[in-house]
């Protein structure tokens, strides 16, 4: 997509209702996951399905009840509360990406937290929907009392001058956004490698292709918060191997899927999913080469 068509889309936006922000929740022994809600993003009807054969697509469609003028995925962010930490997984929007979007601060208020109350911030990658909410009115960190984490892949190449002339012409303004703000906070980041553990009970797996350095993160040994690896309950369960154009590679995207899907079934792991229906927090089941996301 090229800039102007998200103006567009964010325009259109303003005329659609403002989904609510209350939490899906799940335990996980003492501490527990919610969900909040940014609100939603508005895309093209065939944002996810544009590469794929227009049987196979009309399938998924029909199956799905995909709209196919407007596609309308939810945004959760993840807040995972143990003790005395409320740690986010992802900041949303803010004001600057779509009006659809950026609703976090209200959810956290109904969530009776300010952005002061959060301790530790982590990113499973810098696209806008996940980052450009890091800052407030005054371009100064919103969570200011937090330790800041993403991978070192994913912040080495979202804050290289090349990444802008090399990302191609639809995600240039992702580029210069994620430069801008990763610049302010990088004495406040702390980096990540595949298998670290930022926090104790959340462990990082490296996830890339949808970008560089994505990651999904293990958490309390019983769910996996999955970012954009996983990022709709249709085509990405139901043909996984599909390269989806929404990925920047679109063939490791599918591998990095694939591979965490086989995870998930195989230990029984609950999948928090930030585009994910429902909240986000659900199950999955596995049938042959093809798995099913159930809610809840």
């Amino acid at each position: 997509m090229k800039r102007r068509d998200f103006l567009a889309l964010g325009a259109a936006a303003l005329t659609l209702p403002q989904r609510s922000f209350a939490a899906s929740e799940l335990a996980l022994g003492e501490a527990k996951l919610i969900t909040l809600s940014d609100g939603n993003l508005v895309l093209p009807g065939n944002f996810v399905l544009a590469n794929m054969d227009a049987t196979e697509a009309e399938a998924i469609r029909l199956k799905f009840n995909l709209d196919p003028a407007s596609y309308t995925p939810p945004c959760n962010v993840t807040l995972w509360q143990s003790g005395t930490r409320n740690v986010l997984f992802d900041v949303g929007s803010g004001p600057d990406f779509m009006p659809s979007a950026g609703k976090l601060a209200e959810a956290l208020d109904a969530a009776g937290l300010t952005p002061e109350d959060i301790t530790d911030v982590v990113f499973t990658h810098a696209h806008p929907d996940h980052l450009w909410g890091l800052l407030d009115d005054f371009d100064e960190p919103l969570f200011a009392n937090a330790q800041h984490y993403m991978g070192q892949a994913e912040f080495d190449y979202w804050t290289n001058p090349e990444t802008v002339n090399t990302i191609g012409e639809a995600r240039t303004t992702f580029a210069a956004g994620a430069a801008r703000r990763l610049d302010i906070i990088a004495e406040q980041v702390q980096f990540l490698n595949d298998g670290e553990e930022p926090i104790p009970g959340i462990t990082a797996r490296l996830t890339p292709g949808h970008t560089p350095g994505h990651m999904a993160f293990i958490v309390g040994g019983k769910a996996v918060i999955v970012g954009d690896a996983i990022s709709n309950n249709h085509v990405a369960f139901a043909k996984p191997g599909y390269a989806a154009p929404s990925d920047q590679d679109p063939e490791q995207a599918a591998a990095s899927r694939i591979s965490l899907l086989d995870q998930i079934t195989a230990d029984s792991l609950q999948i928090v999913g930030f585009h994910l229906p429902g909240g986000g927090i659900g199950s999955v089941t596995r049938e042959g080469d093809s798995y099913t996301y159930i809610e809840g």
